[in-house]
Formats: structure tokens, C-alpha cells, sequence
């Protein structure tokens, strides 16, 4: 269970300025409900300053009072101020927030720069994705939001980039990408990937493999958005899981087995292991 601060169970508990704003001169929207948080910033501008703002968002109690948060820091201010915000700025904020849910405060700073887009009419991607080429199709994240969360937050891993933006959370085909693109951002050179091992694991072996990625690789990616797993049963090469929290009776569920579960456990483990819920 995540520890959080005060000030951010206060935005939870009793959000600002919540609600749709019918006389809003500038909307912008990010993330899709498909992949877990979403966000539409509304804010009312007048002469270049931020009069007004509301919200509504649909995600966990971090996107909650990351958004309220948001609609406080820029009331006031000049749209220039107000591009200065960073997800930093809406973090510090709250008192700070989990490193696992620092990607919806990412996501208040990327709603508040496409709102002002929009007012300044310019061109405004896609509220699904931003500008750039997806990178991690789970979430809808491009290689261009990675960049600038690396360079933004000093960011070193693919946890790291998990944790800022969701990419890489799902079913783990984008890692290698996004180790280029932390490369890329950070100007070093990409270390070659270390060998797999040759030699046939025993079934002891294999077990505790299969124990040890599920709960430090894929348990904390569910767990971002709600959901859980465990471990059932191991006979063999089949593996048998449980889902928890927000997993049972998702529609996505049987993708989350497979697309997730299984793909890590076959990369990580064994390419032969087979998953099923139980």
C-alpha cells in the first residue's frame, strides 16, 4: 500500500473545482479510459490570465488530486507562467506523491500544455496520444512523452519511465525501445543485453523464477492501476494465477493473463511456460 500525504488525501477526499466548465475558453484533454486514467482540464483565460479553472478525471486517488492540485496552481496566472508548471511543481504540491504514481502528475502538466494550445490555436494531437511515435501501445505512450519525462525527471530505468509514464507497464514489448530512448535522452551509449543462460533450468529453479518475477516485475504493474495477481499452482511449464482487485471481471482480463503475465514469464523465465486463471 502506497504512503500518502496529507495534502494529497485532502485533494482526494475533497477535490477543487471539480465539474465540467460550460464557459471554458480552452479544454485540453490526455489519457484514455481504455488504459486506465484519463484527464480534461478546463480553464477559463481572460487577457492572457488563468481566471478559472475545473477538472474531471477518471483514474485513482493520485490522478484525483493531482488534477485538483493542478486547477489551483494556475489560477492567476499568465498563460507564459503557466507553461512553467512541471509535474514536479504539481508533486511538491501534494507533498510528493509514490514514485508509482508520479505519471498523473505527468499527466496534469501534458493536460494544461495542450489546453493552452488549444487557446492559442495551435495544433493539438489526439487526446488519446501526444505528438510522436507510439512506443508503448498498452498505454497509448509515445517516444517523445519518454523523452521528455527522462530529461524532465532525470529518469534511469525502465522503472523509472513505468512509474512517470506508464510505458512499459503492460506486456513488456516496448523495453527494449525505451532503453534506447533513455539512452537517446541522457546521451549515453545503450550496454549490450547480458546472455541468456544456456543451461536448462531445473524445475526448483524454474519455480523460484517464476515466483520472484511475479512478484517484482508483474505484481507492481497491476498494482498501478489497481489490480493484483497470485500465484496458484505450478505444474511443469503450465502456471496458475489468481486475479485481484481491480483484474477480476475486467474485460481485458484474459489479455492481462496472456498479453502480460505470460509474455514476462516466457522472456524472463521460460519461452514454453503457459499461463491460465483460475
Amino acid at each position: 500500500m502506497w504512503e500518502y500525504t496529507d495534502k494529497v488525501k485532502e485533494h482526494f477526499l475533497n477535490p477543487k473545482n471539480v465539474g465540467e466548465m460550460k464557459d471554458a475558453t480552452a479544454v485540453g484533454e490526455v489519457g484514455s479510459i481504455a488504459c486506465g486514467d484519463a484527464l480534461k482540464l478546463f480553464l477559463k483565460i481572460e487577457d492572457g490570465v488563468i481566471q478559472d479553472a475545473s477538472f474531471q478525471t477518471f483514474g485513482c486517488a493520485s490522478a484525483i488530486a493531482s488534477s485538483s492540485a493542478l486547477t489551483e496552481l494556475v489560477k492567476g496566472k499568465t498563460v507564459d507562467e503557466a507553461l512553467k508548471i512541471t509535474n514536479k511543481d504539481i508533486a511538491t504540491a501534494l507533498g510528493g506523491l509514490p514514485r508509482e504514481k508520479m505519471h498523473c502528475s505527468v499527466m496534469g502538466q501534458e493536460a494544461l500544455e495542450a489546453a493552452i494550445k488549444t487557446w492559442r490555436g495551435e495544433k493539438v494531437a489526439s487526446h488519446e496520444h501526444s505528438e510522436g511515435e507510439i512506443v508503448c501501445e498498452c498505454f497509448g505512450v509515445t517516444d517523445e512523452q519518454i523523452l521528455s519525462a527522462v530529461r524532465e525527471n532525470d529518469l534511469k530505468t525502465i522503472e523509472d519511465v513505468t512509474y512517470y509514464t506508464k510505458a512499459g507497464g503492460g506486456c513488456a514489448k516496448c523495453h527494449e525501445k525505451i532503453a534506447e530512448l533513455i539512452a537517446q535522452a541522457r546521451g549515453e551509449n545503450l550496454a549490450a543485453p547480458a546472455p541468456k543462460p544456456a543451461k536448462r533450468l531445473t524445475n526448483i529453479q524454474r519455480m523460484r523464477m517464476i515466483e520472484e518475477v511475479l512478484e517484482k516485475e508483474i505484481r507492481p504493474r497491476l498494482q498501478l492501476d489497481g489490480g493484483d495477481i497470485e500465484l496458484a499452482d505450478i505444474e511443469g511449464l503450465v502456471v496458475s494465477v489468481t486475479l485481484r482487485g481491480r483484474c477480476v471481471g475486467c474485460p481485458s482480463s484474459q489479455a492481462t493473463v496472456h498479453g502480460v503475465v505470460e509474455t514476462i514469464l516466457r522472456e524472463k523465465v521460460d519461452p514454453e511456460i503457459q499461463v491460465r486463471e483460475v
